[in-house]
C-alpha cells in the first residue's frame, strides 16, 4: 500500500511539475484563439496524443482480446462487480453533499448487490428500481462552490480539471481493493481497467469516425457532462420547442384548440396553421349516396370522415 501511495504521489508531482513548466511559458501557451476554459491546450494536446497512442497500441488491443475470449455474461458480471464497489464512493460523496435520499439509495444498492447479488456480480438493485448515481469528490467540491479551474488532461487517466484531479486520490482511498495485498490488488485494478475499456470499444469507434478534432470533442463532451452532473441535469441549454404533450394552451391562444372544442376558431384545422388533408376513404362532400343505394364499390364499406377535414357542404 505504501508503494502504491508513493507511486500516486510521484504521478501527482509529475503532473504538477508539467503544469508549472507550462505556466512558466504562459506567453506561448495562450493566444487570441485559445479556448477560454483550456489555457493549457498545448500541453493538454501533447498528453492527449500520448494517451491516444497508449490506447491505440496497448489498451484497445488488450480490451478487444478480453472481449473475444470472455463470454458476455461473464463480462457483465465483472462490470457489475466493480460498479457495485463504486457505490461506496457514491454513498460517501452524496453523504458529504447532504443528499440523504441518494446516499440511502447508494447504501441499499451496495447492501442488496453484495448480499443477494453474489458479491455484486448480479445487479439486483437496478432490477428492483434503485437508481444508479454517479458522484465523486470533484462533484462534491463543485457542490460547495469550488470552481473547476482550467481543463486538464492527465496521463493515462484522461480528461479532468484542476478540481476534478483531486478525485483520483480520494477514490483510491474509498476503494476496498486498495487495502488488499499487492498481488490481488494490482490484478483487480488491471481487470477493472480492461473491463472499463472494453465497455467503451463501440463508443471510441464512433468517436474516431465522427470527430474531426478528437481532442476538442472529448474536451467539450467532458466539460458538458461534468456540468450536467454538477447541476443534476437542471441546467437545460436546449431551446424551447414548445409543449408537445397535449398540455392546455395559455389563455387566449385558441389557435391550438382542436376543432369542435371550446376555444377553437372556425375553419377546423386551418386555425391551427396545419394543412388539411382529405381522407381517401371519406365520402365526396357534394355527392352523398342515397340512403337506399346499394350499388357501387363502396356501398358495403363504412365511410369515415377525417376529423381534420373541413365540414362537408350541405
Amino acid at each position: 500500500m505504501r508503494r502504491a501511495l508513493a507511486a500516486g504521489t510521484v504521478r501527482t508531482l509529475a503532473v504538477s511539475v508539467a503544469i508549472a513548466g507550462v505556466l512558466a511559458t504562459a506567453g506561448c501557451a495562450t493566444g487570441a484563439d485559445r479556448h477560454p476554459g483550456d489555457p493549457l491546450e498545448p500541453m493538454n494536446r501533447a498528453i492527449f496524443g500520448f494517451n491516444d497512442g497508449v490506447d491505440k497500441y496497448i489498451a484497445r488491443p488488450v480490451a478487444q482480446a478480453y472481449v473475444n475470449v470472455t463470454p458476455s455474461p461473464l463480462r457483465t458480471a465483472v462490470s457489475n462487480f466493480f460498479s457495485n464497489l463504486g457505490d461506496i464512493g457514491n454513498f460517501a460523496n452524496n453523504l458529504l453533499q447532504l443528499n440523504i435520499t441518494d446516499a440511502t439509495q447508494d447504501f441499499v444498492r451496495f447492501a442488496f448487490n453484495s448480499t443477494f447479488g453474489l458479491g455484486g456480480l448480479i445487479d439486483i438493485a437496478s432490477a428492483t428500481g434503485l437508481p444508479k448515481h454517479h458522484q465523486d469528490f470533484g462533484l462534491t467540491l463543485g457542490h460547495y462552490g469550488v470552481p473547476s479551474g482550467p481543463y486538464l488532461v492527465l496521463p493515462i487517466f484522461g480528461p479532468s480539471s484542476f478540481r476534478d484531479a483531486t478525485n483520483w486520490l480520494v477514490a483510491f482511498r474509498l476503494d476496498p481493493i486498495t487495502y488488499l495485498d499487492p498481488l490481488p490488488r494490482n490484478l483487480l485494478f488491471g481487470l477493472n481497467f480492461v473491463s472499463a475499456r472494453a465497455d467503451l470499444i463501440g463508443a471510441t469507434d464512433i468517436l474516431s469516425q465522427a470527430a474531426l478534432d478528437k481532442y476538442a470533442f472529448v474536451r467539450d463532451a467532458y466539460t458538458q457532462r461534468r456540468l450536467y452532473l454538477l447541476t443534476g441535469g437542471g441546467n437545460s441549454t436546449l431551446p424551447d420547442y414548445g409543449d408537445d404533450t397535449g398540455a392546455a394552451a395559455p389563455e387566449g391562444a385558441s389557435a391550438t384548440a382542436a376543432p369542435g372544442e371550446p376555444g377553437a376558431s372556425g375553419g377546423g384545422s386551418k386555425a391551427q396553421g396545419l394543412p388539411t388533408y382529405d381522407d381517401p376513404g371519406a365520402a365526396a362532400p357534394s355527392k352523398k349516396p342515397s340512403s337506399g343505394s346499394s350499388s357501387g364499390s363502396g356501398a358495403d364499406v363504412p365511410q369515415y370522415e377525417d376529423p381534420g377535414a373541413a365540414p362537408a357542404a350541405k
